[in-house]
């Protein structure tokens, strides 16, 4: 039996020896957003955000060994999962507040689950975007009402500048992560999945910053208490794996990856230790890899996928976990918004192994 130890210093705190080193010390609010959150976001978002399909491929079963379901949030409102979040953060907000308007910074789903969520919500958005975002993001951000100020992620910090605004417009800030009522919305996509199909043996979750990742944990913890969750990252950026080995928050140089939605610096300080507590593994894959699993979705499947939005796939395409015979596995498709002249590039790229 497990001793969850108690204590009483400024705040409730406790540690749980079997997900955590026994000298890390977490308080109550590192314990939030809990499976009621999801609940409550559900709840928001019924009627609101698309329930999006859950499709199967008897070709890709074959392939590796497995029941696999596909949880296909390119066919989400904005293209993403991010509208599940976006949403459920500024319906929370007060009236107040979002006549003050929203403020956001994304290299693109983000950015348009904002601006539309925004919209529907009756709030003013400005967007900060990197200049090499894909341009059908940038058009897409427009395009549902949101002002749009680039920055090179290169060299500028897309925190700070902001920050800058928010100080000098009392603009509300819309993180693309770090953020309870985010992850929150985001966990909505797993928590239809299983409603859907059951309990899973796994679930591989794309992953940039962490919020999907830990959303989705936060419902299996709710819904299927032993099925493994994985986050699978690009191997180029691989910060969250790093931190995840290392017990604390590691901090990367700009990757570069064809992922362009999990090319983040660092795990959030709030998707972070939910991950430590309910995820079983980090994983990543190759761009190569992405590449053959975006035409894997596209010849067999006939469906975009946008390269962030293979990355769970490709890790079960590509035997990055051992799998059993017949287990059943979910993986989170995160999006499909890609410029086409971009994806119809990747798609005439040669690969190696197995396609389709």
């Amino acid at each position: 039996m497990e001793r969850y130890i108690v204590c009483l210093l400024r705040a409730p705190v406790f540690y749980c020896p079997k997900h955590l080193n026994p000298l890390t010390v977490m308080t109550l609010e590192s314990l939030k957003p809990t499976y009621a959150d999801v609940c409550l976001a559900s709840q928001r978002l019924a009627g609101v955000a698309h329930r999006t399909p859950v499709l199967t491929s008897q070709t890709f079963n074959d392939m590796v060994g497995a029941q696999v379901f596909f949880k296909c949030e390119q066919f989400q409102r904005g293209g993403a999962f991010k509208f599940r979040g976006a949403y459920n953060a500024i319906a929370a907000l007060t009236e107040l507040q979002r006549a003050a308007g929203v403020l956001a910074y994304s290299s693109g789903n983000h950015a348009q689950g904002v601006a539309l969520a925004a919209r529907l919500l009756g709030a003013k958005a400005t967007i900060i975007m990197p200049s090499d975002a894909p341009e059908s993001k940038v058009k897409a951000t427009r395009g549902y009402g949101a002002e749009v100020i680039h920055y090179d992620r290169a060299t500028e910090d897309r925190t700070a500048i902001a920050l800058d605004i928010q100080k000098r417009t009392g603009m509300v800030l819309v993180p693309p992560f770090d953020d309870h009522n985010i992850i929150s919305g985001q966990a909505t996509a797993a928590k239809e999945l299983f409603e859907e199909v059951g309990e899973l043996d796994a679930l591989m979750v794309c992953l940039g910053g962490g919020g999907l990742l830990a959303g989705s944990a936060l419902a299996a913890s709710g819904l299927s208490s032993t099925c493994k969750v994985y986050g699978v990252e690009p191997e180029a950026g691989n910060d969250v794996q790093q931190s995840f080995k290392s017990g604390s928050i590691v901090r990367i140089d700009p990757p570069q990856s064809i992922a362009d939605g999990a090319l983040t610096l660092a795990v959030g300080e709030k998707t972070f230790p939910i991950i430590q507590r309910l995820v079983t593994d980090i994983l990543t894959v190759t761009d190569e890899q992405l590449i053959q699993t975006m035409k894997f979705f596209a010849e067999r499947m006939n469906t975009v996928v946008e390269p962030t939005g293979c990355l769970g796939a490709a890790a079960v395409q590509h035997g990055a976990i051992q799998i059993k015979p017949n287990q059943r596995i979910g993986v989170i498709v995160s999006g499909g918004n890609v410029d086409l002249l971009t994806y119809s590039r990747y798609l005439s790229m040669p690969t190696k192994g197995v396609t389709a």
